[in-house]
């Protein structure tokens, strides 16, 4: 895996041959697959008549035929992408991309409508074997600091692809007499160059090249799901990115009517929707990196998913008793101050969508084993195509039963509430990195020197100073990945807080003297994290500091790393020191307790969090952890 960037955002990555071939790669097969099937649409709906495909249906059948390859067989597209290197299969897609093009262009300049709906068909399956290619070269190639960027990227540029595709489909279509040869010439042009980049993508290795094909797409599908299934946050994960897709779903196949019939305006009106939409997502997209501080930081989706709800809801207030007309164009739309709101609106709802979308994906490449992530991609194509087709079933029902399009998306955004909140009560981690997130920017301004020193991967123990009653929240902030806390048994009790390291499965420890069983129940879970690969966070001084001053280290952390040594596990610890938070709300004070006076240093305090470089178990001492901890609170 390359080194993290020093970059100051993810655009350095598009000068980096490791990103910006496929990044180009990708653009390109979105933007041709967007490009042909609008044209398409186009073609069948205002300029054909086809008896036994009517203009209502087009879209529909279009669109059926495109994600029918993604539920027969992402299943196998996800073991090849496993099994053989990876940059050898982008390269295979898009020689047969250039195939498929082929043939749509003889189609274009035929108006031959079979064949044309065989190419959907087959270029669904092209988009069915890039998919877990995608996602997967990613975490190969980019570190952990980049991942959030690089899909943020990855995002931005899917939906630029998608708007640019039917934007020049719909204009080269429409071109008189030559506008079915544009298209031809067009979508094979893009193949070829697609194919062209690809050649400057660097390897990726094969990542389980031992693994035997299964081809039976039903048993290898319900395999793929349970695979997924055996990590749960991963699994869980999966299902919340299908609910965006559903989300997604529902607003994008309804563009049309809704300009139609709600807002009153004409085709360029259909199409302004689709553009503010597209860069809402993008914009969303890239606001992930400067968010998260370079990490995945999934403390973003449950602000996407309050973003979502929020403004699907507005929605339906700003686009209820807009004035009949008898057709808006493009100009007398944008004068009318409502639809301004309407507008902003569906550019903040998919702004959203990009923070709640970004974060997941990152989370599951960087949880799932390298050895079958690519199959777990797989099965998160499969549950997206679930999920679109029943958003199809749901918002036709509802049509049908005599919703409003408002309506509807009113009923969505209130689902997406009660899904948000389901899915963060099953997976509280994502929950518990909002609180975190929200902590760490919107009480204080908080300043992290040295993050890089958390290790990545495998068990390791922090070691902090311990200043106010928010130390173990605002360190959560700083990790890419969960910490389990031993705290002060009395810290439970604590109103709200309480509730917080609870939820995040903290370790009560009581002193022995008070209770023995408590104490050793303490060690005994503390063991088991580390067994488990996961970061411990304690606090040696024992309890909060009363002046402001570094205590003496208490001897636990010596039990818990000879406990780890017991086992056989190599575990670092890495000293971590928190500065300038005495004083603070949530820190003691000398004349006086926690939690009073709430201005008292005003507002949003600057504190800070200095890491250290991990020391070997062998070398860490109470004394020397102390030093050293006390070392970075002075620098």
């Amino acid at each position: 895996m390359s080194q993290p960037s020093d970059a100051p955002n993810q655009f350095v990555l598009l000068r980096q041959r490791r990103f910006a071939p496929f990044f180009w790669t990708q653009f390109s097969g979105a933007a041709n697959d967007n490009l042909f099937k609008f044209a398409f649409t186009v073609m069948v709906t205002y300029q054909l008549s086809v008896g036994w495909l009517p203009p209502a249906m087009a879209g529909l059948v279009i669109g059926a035929l495109f994600i029918l390859p993604f539920l027969l067989f992402s299943a196998t597209s996800g073991q090849l992408t496993d099994k053989f290197e990876k940059t050898a299969m982008i390269r295979f897609v898009k020689n047969l991309e250039i195939a498929i093009m082929a043939l749509a262009a003889w189609g274009f300049i035929a108006a031959h409508v079979p064949v044309l709906l065989g190419c959907v068909f087959l270029m669904g399956l092209h988009s069915t074997l890039f998919g877990p290619v995608k996602f997967a070269y990613l975490p190969q190639v980019l570190h952990e600091r980049e991942l959030t960027g690089g899909n943020g990227m990855v995002e931005m540029g899917t939906f630029v692809a998608i708007l640019l595709g039917n934007v020049v489909g719909g204009l080269l279509v429409a071109m008189p007499s030559v506008g079915h040869a544009a298209v031809a010439i067009a979508c094979v042009a893009l193949a070829v160059l697609g194919r062209v980049i690809s050649q400057f993508i660097p390897r990726a290795p094969a990542t389980d090249p031992g693994l035997v094909i299964n081809w039976n797409p039903v048993s290898e599908t319900w395999r793929n799901l349970k695979l997924a299934h055996g990590n749960l946050v991963v699994f869980r994960s999966l299902l919340g990115i299908s609910w965006m897709w559903f989300f997604g779903a529902v607003f994008l196949s309804n563009f049309p009517a809704f300009a139609k019939e709600v807002l009153h305006g004409n085709e360029q009106v259909a199409s302004l929707l689709l553009v503010v939409f597209s860069v809402g997502i993008g914009a969303g997209a890239l606001l992930c990196e400067r968010f998260s501080r370079h990490h995945v930081e999934i403390g973003l989706v449950p602000l996407g998913a309050i973003g979502m709800t929020v403004f699907a809801v507005d929605l339906y207030f700003a686009s209820r008793g807009l004035p009949p007309h008898a057709g808006h164009t493009l100009g007398s739309f944008l004068a009318q101050p409502a639809h301004w709101r309407v507008m902003a609106d569906l550019l903040l709802l998919s702004l959203f969508a990009g923070l709640y979308s970004v974060p997941m994906y990152a989370l599951i490449q960087l949880r799932s084993a390298p050895t079958h992530r690519a199959r777990i991609i797989a099965a998160n194509n499969i549950l997206n195509a679930l999920f679109m087709i029943a958003s199809s079933v749901i918002a036709g029902t509802l049509l049908k039963a005599g919703f409003s399009i408002p309506r509807i998306f009113l009923a969505v955004g209130l689902a997406n509430a009660v899904v948000g909140f389901y899915i963060f009560l099953l997976v509280p981690e994502y929950l518990l990195r909002f609180i975190a997130w929200a902590a760490s920017r919107g009480v204080y301004r908080y300043r992290v020197v040295g993050d890089e020193h958390i290790p990545a991967t495998g068990p390791a123990v922090l070691v902090a100073n311990h200043v106010s009653f928010v130390d173990a929240v605002l360190l959560m902030a700083a990790s890419p990945r969960p910490i389990r806390f031993v705290m002060d048994h009395r810290i439970f009790k604590v109103p709200v807080l309480g509730w917080v390291f609870r939820l995040a499965r903290c370790i009560p420890i009581a002193p022995q003297k008070e209770d023995p069983a408590a104490y050793q129940r303490a060690f005994d879970a503390a063991a088991k994290v580390l067994r488990e690969g996961d970061l411990l966070g304690i606090f040696p001084e024992g309890g909060i500091t009363r002046d402001g001053q570094l205590q003496p280290f208490k001897g636990g952390v010596m039990k818990i790393l000879e406990q780890a040594r017991a086992d056989g596990l190599h575990v670092p610890v890495v000293p971590m020191a928190l500065t300038n938070l005495w004083g603070s709300y949530f820190s003691r004070i000398e004349q006086g307790g926690a939690m009073v006076r709430p201005f008292r240093r005003g507002l949003f305090n600057r504190v800070g969090l200095n890491v250290g470089e991990a020391m070997p178990a062998a070398r860490a001492t109470p004394e020397g952890l102390r030093a050293r901890v006390a070392e970075l609170m002075a620098g």
